[in-house]
């Protein structure tokens, strides 16, 4: 997405990687039917989080990465279910691990995902965010945000994400780019591929040189 140097190889996780056996979500496959949101409180995580994007974007690179990183990862805390979204993309397997394995790769998960969105959203040349007042209500209770960005010249691109109650209130756990290509869908064929191939230490250390890659270095 070159309209905000909003690079698809941190934040959509490189679709072209989208293999074609990958399984859909089931919210991918549904008929989807409008709904009005009862509550604000399922649309609000996502437009703090525009909000905050549009902060860092501000800053610009010309605010170091660490400071950028650490603006945004509280707000990426209350915006996204890590846990969960982790543990779909890691599949069966991850049950078998042990604590102190899912507790490293949940450590080294959040921070591609925060430097992910650092990366991607660097730069601000009039660009803003148009987060939907209606959810689309899928199946198991979930609710569809759609977020429009809309540059100051060019093409208008969509991000949609998929919410979940818990105990903490309405959270994202998967994003949908453009409308179709899932996040946790392209990442569930690479994360699985690691964990076959390496082990726990095998992804973690790949979302540790990612998240490297990601900063420059300093994350």
């Amino acid at each position: 997405m070159h309209m905000i140097r909003c690079r698809r190889r941190g934040l959509l996780a490189a679709s072209a990687a989208f293999l074609m056996g990958a399984t859909l979500p089931a919210y991918l496959a549904a008929t989807i039917r409008p709904a009005r949101a009862d509550d604000e409180s399922v649309v609000q995580p996502i437009q703090n989080l525009a909000d905050g994007l549009i902060e860092i974007m501000k800053a610009g690179t010309r605010t170091p990465f660490s400071q950028r990183y650490d603006t945004l990862a509280p707000i990426i805390d209350r915006t996204f279910d890590l846990p969960f979204v982790l543990q779909e993309s890691v599949g069966p397997t991850w049950g078998s691990l042990p604590q102190d394995q899912q507790d490293m790769l949940l450590q080294a998960f959040r921070r591609y995902t925060v430097a992910s969105y650092v990366n991607s959203f660097d730069n601000f040349n009039g660009q803003r965010f148009e987060v939907k007042p209606d959810t689309r209500a899928v199946g198991s209770g979930e609710q569809v945000v759609q977020t429009r960005i809309i540059p100051k010249h060019g093409d208008t691109h969509e991000l949609d994400y998929v919410m979940r109650q818990g105990s903490e209130g309405w959270r994202a756990v998967d994003v949908l780019a453009d409308g179709s290509v899932s996040r946790v869908a392209v990442q569930r064929s690479d994360f699985r591929r690691l964990l076959a191939r390496g082990g726990a230490e095998a992804l973690a250390k790949s979302l540790r040189t990612k998240s490297a890659d990601l900063s420059g270095g300093s994350s």
